[in-house]
């Protein structure tokens, strides 16, 4: 099984669906908590399914489970916690959803986990993704 993940900032439209089309992702998985975001440009979630099905043939969903909440992120973003507290509390905020019996794995493989952050390192795809590797067994996570 194989999962992916992006973030849509500091990129182009072209370089964004060229790395999912190279890659041979099925579909996109949106776990943005603020999907409209005027910020978003291309990846809002009004114009993303549109942008997908004409320029690739990826599929579009959302998975409101897998975003962080309103207080979290906020309380992140404004550098009241920093990382590692963001991400405990984001792991247990999966722990507590019980992701894992609201998902199933063979309908992640070939998935790719949206969100905004540039890169994975301080960005809760990528937390997602090492966690559901943790409760179903291990796959490969690609980070585009």
């Amino acid at each position: 099984m194989k999962l992916f993940t992006i973030g849509f900032t500091k990129t182009s439209a072209e370089r964004f669906f060229g790395r999912l089309e190279k890659a041979g992702v099925k579909k996109i998985l949106d776990t943005r908590l603020h999907r409209d975001s005027q910020l978003a440009g291309f990846a809002k979630q009004a114009d993303l399914p549109f942008f997908l099905s004409h320029v690739t043939s990826i599929d579009y969903g959302v998975s409101e489970i897998l975003a962080p909440t309103a207080d979290m992120l906020d309380a992140y973003r404004k550098k009241k916690i920093r990382w590692p507290e963001y991400e405990r509390l984001y792991k247990e905020l999966l722990r507590s959803r019980q992701v894992e019996t609201r998902l199933a794995p063979q309908g992640l493989d070939g998935c790719c986990l949206l969100c905004s952050e540039a890169t994975p390192e301080h960005c809760h795809r990528r937390l997602a993704a090492e966690y559901l590797t943790t409760v179903w067994g291990p796959f490969e996570i690609v980070h585009l």
